[in-house]
């Protein structure tokens, strides 16, 4: 028996989509991308998607856009206020961008943010908040909506890790001005490597479509929020009006995203169909936290911290693991507020993150999948027993 912590979510459909990109000998993104964000939008339940080479890409040019509004940008040394526990590229864009970083805890059932702590952290001086679903996982947004209350502060999304999760009947990733999504190969759908920045706003959408391709015009509207375009092809092919990248995805992974965006709702409901089974044969397992769903939650994996009372020791479970084929990770990056590239930052923590650093301590997760893992998960609780 082996439990793997991903599998592939391709078959010949996905070789298909990458042949009709070779025959068509256009290799930079093009109609297939296109269609593809198209599609991701209607699916999702939004105005606009643009694709990137990765779901820290999409992080990227998801708050480069924030500085470069005519109103209500961001400046640097605003602050904003983040969860302790992400992935790292949730928080590197934001000291790229010079933004001062609040770290507030999080909940050690939800794995999301402690609300209460978050209610405590929001000030006059914050303008941001990075709402991050972790594990697939969604927060509690009306919460979260009654705490901002009136107060301007700008919501951002990272939804990279649930993709498919819902809140009252409305995507994750759809709450915030913006929401970034991954679709890595260990995620809920693979494009290779990608990631896709969702908004309603046309300014954002304009904003980010000169952010992925050098900061030029050639890919903007005509009629656009970011410059007045001359209508001369040829003066528009390299004119750069804001400093941009290039994240631009390749066409292959956006037909393969074709492919994968139908195959999605039955990925996800067998996702929820595991971790049934998940819950059934865990819930009375007295030793460890497991991850309490809110919403529905698209299930990215299934964590594991061990409590206190239990006795139990991480390092002699991950031993056991290891010699039972099951793979395992860390829970996301931990507590980040012991990571070394934060010297680089300009950071406060908000009164202690304890729960991050017990969950650094004593955590762990092993995957979920589009596979049926009955058996697996069976096997794990046999294991771990």
């Amino acid at each position: 028996m082996q439990y793997k912590l991903a599998t592939t979510t391709w078959d010949n459909k996905e070789i298909e989509a990458i042949q009709k990109v070779i025959d068509s000998n256009v290799y930079s993104m093009s109609k297939y991308v296109e269609q593809y964000e198209s599609e991701f939008a209607s699916h999702f339940g939004s105005k606009y998607a643009v694709m990137t080479s990765s779901g820290s890409t999409a992080n990227l040019i998801m708050t480069a856009a924030l500085f470069f509004r005519k109103e209500n940008n961001l400046q640097r040394g605003d602050e904003i206020i983040v969860p302790a526990v992400s992935w790292s590229t949730t928080y590197f864009p934001l000291q790229q961008y010079g933004l001062k970083v609040k770290f507030v805890d999080i909940d050690l059932e939800t794995l999301n943010y402690d609300l209460v702590a978050l209610e405590e952290a929001i000030s006059n001086a914050t303008k941001a908040i990075m709402i991050v679903n972790l594990l697939g996982n969604p927060n509690d947004f009306n919460e979260i909506n009654r705490i901002i209350g009136d107060r301007e502060i700008l919501v951002l999304e990272d939804n990279c890790e649930s993709m498919g999760a819902i809140y009252q009947g409305k995507q994750c990733g759809t709450f915030g001005l913006m929401g970034s999504f991954s679709s890595f190969f260990s995620h809920h759908i693979a494009t290779m490597e990608g990631g896709m920045v969702v908004t309603d706003d046309e300014e954002c959408y304009h904003l980010l479509l000169a952010l992925r391709a050098h900061g030029w015009t050639r890919n903007l509207p005509d009629k656009n929020h970011v410059a007045n375009k001359s209508g001369n092809w040829f003066e528009e092919s390299f004119r750069f009006v804001i400093p941009g990248y290039n994240v631009r995805p390749l066409e292959m992974s956006g037909a393969i995203g074709i492919e994968q965006l139908k195959k999605l709702p039955d990925f996800i409901e067998q996702r929820r169909n595991n971790a049934k089974i998940f819950d059934e044969i865990f819930k009375n397992d007295d030793r460890f936290f497991l991850q309490k769903e809110i919403g529905t939650s698209s299930w990215f994996g299934f964590s594991f911290i061990i409590k206190q009372s239990s006795g139990l020791n991480r390092s002699k479970i991950l031993k056991i693991l290891n010699r039972a084929n099951i793979e395992y990770r860390p829970i996301v990056t931990g507590d980040f507020t012991k990571s070394e590239s934060l010297q680089y930052f300009d950071y406060e923590v908000h009164k202690g993150v304890h729960n991050a650093r017990y969950l650094d301590a004593h955590g762990f997760f092993v995957g979920n999948s589009h596979d049926d893992l009955s058996r697996q998960i069976k096997y794990l609780k046999e294991t771990l027993s």
